[in-house]
């Protein structure tokens, strides 16, 4: 099959001015681009000036968990309308793979978020079970990061300790198989269960992998906000901060690629970090780690409803939480950490609980516990028991405008969604329109050039991950294309619940979205899995 598209304005993923041509495709591989190509071809369209890139790549997904579906496709489609042809999966230390076969604790795979609930096809332990499950049957290519959550999880389950020597060396065991077996690299969740109890030692551990197979450590950072529940000290060094000082610590005397994942400042006392922040990141940098970060264009984010608790409080029983002198002492530290924080419970809304919670959704903690006559800790004690403290909430603010414009300028700075199809509640509104956003920004002037804006979501990422022959339109990569209309992007109003400005979508060759029209039959097996190294 044989596909040319003629006048076309090509940002070709290096950041080098785009220049008008026209891009052959045979079967999976972009065949030739110049400036002009007379050639015959099974499928030829005029594209009429509009723009063409490699297609867009998020660097931060966590559609591992959705590739596995039996019928993965809708969850796909809102990425796929974005002009995303690939991802790198498994963040936060969340991944679908990298996990004790054998474990008795398969159930808290996932952390909360996600898990093998009877919702997929099968359960896949390893990166080299899960490609073999996934490769041309889901719509768009994926990477996969073996999570340290999940390895650890397997092997201890969520105890609140530290491993012993055996547990240990069996985490870092499994960890390293699926490196060998193509794992993009290894992701830490250290918010998240188990990952928030493991100490700089253990970290240290994990990041040599990286280092020993050239592979990048992803991280969601212990803190994102001035203060958190993260450390004990509310008063001093802002905990974002002590946080990047963990990473920094761990990296230190290495070449570790250490990805810092969602650069956010959670509550609006700490936007003002964001000096600091980079300062640290830059001294990495100078120190020879190599140090990036991504970012998405919202200004709020999705995360477990149990995200603001304190972990000494995540590990207790039933019994103990309800103890008065530990519930005062929860109390106490929320209410300081309000004040200190500039964030409250009337920025927590909640978008899922559980079936019979409906009319929960969209309502902000605050609402609900004005209705019910009780005071807000005592209203989101009660949603995360509801929710077997597996609910689901959006936050914000978590950036600005202001932020997310200086970021996109930054050479540092890749793009992503951290967004995900959910089956029920209120939906994060990222899966819609965030790449294209990046886009608008770039054509209004606001943001970056367009050039480089579009390197960010191509070839910057597929270098940063090792994506063979991904990101850049040139002979023998696959051909993966995005085709834009950048008047279309400048007139542009977002509205958070579509994508806008993108023409069509090839995954490896196939016309999978033409306008408004997504090829279902083609869509359902164009995707590719990738693994690193192999």
């Amino acid at each position: 099959m044989t596909i040319l598209l003629k006048n076309a304005k090509i940002y070709d993923g290096t950041a080098a001015p785009p220049f008008h041509g026209d891009l052959l495709l045979k079967d999976d591989r972009i065949a030739r681009v110049a400036p002009r190509i007379d050639a015959a071809a099974d499928k030829i369209y005029d594209l009429q000036g509009k723009s063409v890139a490699p297609g867009f790549i998020d660097s931060h997904s966590h559609n591992d968990w959705f590739a596995i579906r039996p019928n993965c496709l809708p969850c796909f489609e809102p990425f796929i309308r974005q002009g995303i042809t690939s991802f790198v999966t498994g963040n936060c230390g969340l991944s679908a793979i990298g996990f004790e076969k054998e474990t008795p604790y398969t159930d808290q795979i996932g952390g909360g978020l996600f898990g093998y609930r009877g919702q997929t096809t099968g359960v896949y332990p390893d990166a080299k079970s899960l490609f073999e499950a996934v490769d041309g049957n889901m719509p768009c290519n994926i990477a996969v990061l073996a999570g340290h959550c999940s390895a650890r999880a397997s092997v201890a389950g969520g105890e609140n300790r530290k491993l012993t020597t055996e547990e240990e060396q069996q985490m870092l065991a499994i960890l390293e198989e699926n490196l060998k077996q193509g794992a993009a690299g290894i992701s830490l969740g250290l918010m998240y269960s188990p990952g928030l109890y493991a100490d700089e030692e253990e970290l240290k551990k994990v990041a040599a992998l990286c280092v020993k197979y050239d592979r990048p450590l992803t991280v969601h950072p212990r803190a994102e906000s001035k203060v958190s529940m993260a450390y004990p000290q509310l008063l001093g060094r802002s905990h974002l901060l002590r946080a990047l000082d963990e990473l920094e610590h761990i990296a230190k005397g290495t070449n570790l690629k250490l990805q810092y994942s969602h650069f956010i400042f959670v509550g609006r006392n700490t936007f003002s970090d964001r000096p600091k922040a980079m300062a640290i990141i830059q001294r990495m940098r100078r120190e020879g780690v190599q140090v990036q970060f991504d970012i998405y264009h919202e200004t709020k984010g999705v995360s477990v409803i149990t995200v603001i608790l304190p972990a000494w409080y995540q590990g207790m029983s039933e019994e103990e939480r309800c103890k008065p002198l530990n519930r005062l002492k929860l109390r106490l530290l929320v209410r300081a950490s309000i004040l200190l924080l500039g964030f409250d419970f009337r920025d927590i809304e909640i978008a899922y609980i559980g079936p019979g919670y409906e009319e929960y959704e969209g309502k902000t903690v605050h609402q609900l516990a004005k209705e019910r006559g009780v005071s807000d800790l005592d209203m989101y004690l009660r949603l995360c028991r509801e929710s077997n403290f597996q609910g689901r909430v959006n936050m914000g603010p978590y950036t600005t405008e202001e932020i997310i414009h200086a970021f996109e300028k930054d050479d540092l700075c890749l793009f992503m969604t951290d967004a995900w199809v959910e089956d029920h509640g209120v939906q994060n509104p990222a899966i819609y329109d965030c790449f294209p956003k990046f886009l608008r920004d770039a054509a209004l002037g606001v943001g970056d050039s367009m050039e480089k804006t579009v390197r960010r979501m191509t070839g910057a990422a597929a270098d940063r991950f090792q994506l063979r022959d991904r990101g850049y339109l040139r002979e023998g990569c696959y051909a993966d294309v995005t085709v834009f209309d950048e008047a279309l992007l400048r007139a542009a109003v977002p509205d958070q619940e579509k994508s806008f400005g993108i023409e069509k979508v090839f995954v490896n060759g196939q016309l999978i979205l033409d306008g408004d029209t997504l090829n279902r039959d083609a869509a359902a097996h164009s995707g590719m899995a990738m693994p690193i190294g192999l």
